[in-house]
């Protein structure tokens, strides 16, 4: 007969959404629902929920919303709720050893790589970014590191030709939804593994200016590249001084005498040379503009073959 766990947990953005939801449908009891201060977005720096803080309080659940876990009174807030587990996934906070401590069980995280590969935050972009052929999700105990803990259970999938950051993370979050209810209900049949530190790599957030493509690399990673960066930070060129975003593109095994980044055709296609060959660039977006197929944007703007791309 499984154990029913009483439960804080802890996350933030649409990817832990899943998981929250899956608890709430199982025969856990989840106590508290830990997120993210309200951040003010748009143009009127409207205060907006976190996507967890708005699905827990659909469901009728007490939140707290701290600037910092880190602190005394917020220990004492948690430790009333006497918690088997925290469940904690993308939550946006590095918690200390006395937080750590509150489980009368063990803090629990869902990470989103095939630990220790890629610990940090963001993991998804950098199995692209690599050229990964599988990823996939860990359950893991919590400790003072930065993802180092033992692993309690792993799901692994292949990661398909057209597969981008934003559907990974999709497909990754829905996984982990499935191995968190899987961890917690065999818990006790479960035996946790230590992670080789000599194998670990890591995962580091990333910024919009690492976006810019290098079309000098090699088709296939330049193909790599883009997929990594859509839709967050995004991969970026420069037509002279105007920023075009490039949403998707496909490999071409053509090769080119043009030097990397020369515009080969643009008449009904955007064929651009690259370090080994030459790729097409399918989905498109100017610095005032939409996100649009290449064919629908050459019809509005104005380019030439030859021109460069940097």
């Amino acid at each position: 007969m499984k154990n029913s766990y009483d439960i804080i947990f802890m996350g933030t953005p649409d990817f832990s959404v899943p998981a929250l939801k899956a608890l709430h449908e199982s025969d856990h009891n989840i106590l508290l629902v830990v997120t993210q201060p309200d951040r003010p977005k748009g143009r009127g720096k409207k205060l907006l929920q976190t996507p967890v803080k708005e699905y827990a309080l659909s469901c009728g659940y007490e939140t707290y919303q701290p600037k910092s876990l880190n602190n005394q009174e917020s220990f004492e807030f948690l430790k009333k709720f006497n918690p088997d587990f925290y469940v904690v996934v993308a939550f946006g906070q590095i918690l200390n050893k006395d937080i750590l401590s509150v489980p009368k069980i063990s803090p629990v995280n869902i990470h989103a790589s095939l630990l220790p590969k890629y610990r940090g935050s963001a993991p998804i972009h950098r199995s692209l970014l690599k050229g990964d052929s599988e990823t996939g999700i860990t359950t893991m105990f919590m400790n003072e590191g930065m993802d180092t803990g033992d692993m309690l259970l792993t799901s692994k999938i292949d990661i398909e030709d057209d597969d981008t950051t934003e559907t990974l993370h999709d497909k990754l979050s829905e996984i982990g939804a499935d191995l968190i209810i899987e961890t917690l209900d065999n818990f006790e049949s479960i035996t946790p593994q230590a992670q080789d530190n000599s194998i670990a790599s890591h995962a580091p957030m990333l910024s919009k200016k690492e976006g810019l493509i290098n079309w000098s690399k090699s088709t296939e990673e330049i193909d790599f590249f883009v997929r990594g960066m859509t839709s967050w930070p995004g991969a970026y060129t420069y037509h002279g001084d105007k920023r075009l975003k490039i949403f998707s593109v496909e490999k071409l095994s053509e090769k080119s005498s043009e030097k990397p980044g020369i515009i080969i055709n643009c008449k009904d296609t955007l064929q651009i040379s690259t370090g080994d060959s030459s790729i097409l660039i399918k989905e498109i977006q100017g610095a005032s503009g939409k996100r649009m197929y290449a064919a629908d944007f050459l019809r509005g703007y104005k380019i030439n073959k030859g021109e460069s791309l940097k």
